[in-house]
């Protein structure tokens, strides 16, 4: 399985910005995906998730109601579309994906990982 992130970038605070994640070499539609973050010097932590079937999301508290998780499973992609941006949403953003249909906020439950997106937010 490969996972790739793209969309990343310096916004000023208040912003908008919206990450992708293309997935291959596996059936998407059969994962759980999700995104966590990793500031520097801090653990890795869960942002957002949503199940095989988009019926279920699941949101950290700090960022609920400012991002929302989607994907397109005829695209094999997964977004986090992420408004009022704070600078303490810098950090690099990973998605993730899990062999099961649920959604889960830990990352030992995701299986694969990609690369990682900077988001810088400037105040």
């Amino acid at each position: 399985v490969q996972l790739v992130e793209s969309g990343g970038g310096l916004v000023q605070a208040g912003g908008s910005l919206r990450l992708s994640c293309a997935a291959s070499g596996r059936t998407f539609s059969r994962d759980g995906m999700g995104w966590f973050r990793q500031a520097p010097g801090k653990e890795r932590e869960f942002v957002a998730a949503i199940s095989r079937s988009g019926g279920s999301t699941a949101y950290a508290d700090y960022v609920k109601g400012r991002f929302t998780i989607s994907r397109d499973n005829a695209k094999n992609t997964v977004y986090l579309q992420m408004k009022s941006l704070k600078p303490e949403d810098t950090a690099v953003y990973y998605c993730a994906a899990r062999f099961s249909s649920t959604v889960d906020v830990i990352p030992v439950a995701y299986d694969y990982w990609g690369q990682g997106t900077q988001v810088t937010v400037s105040s």
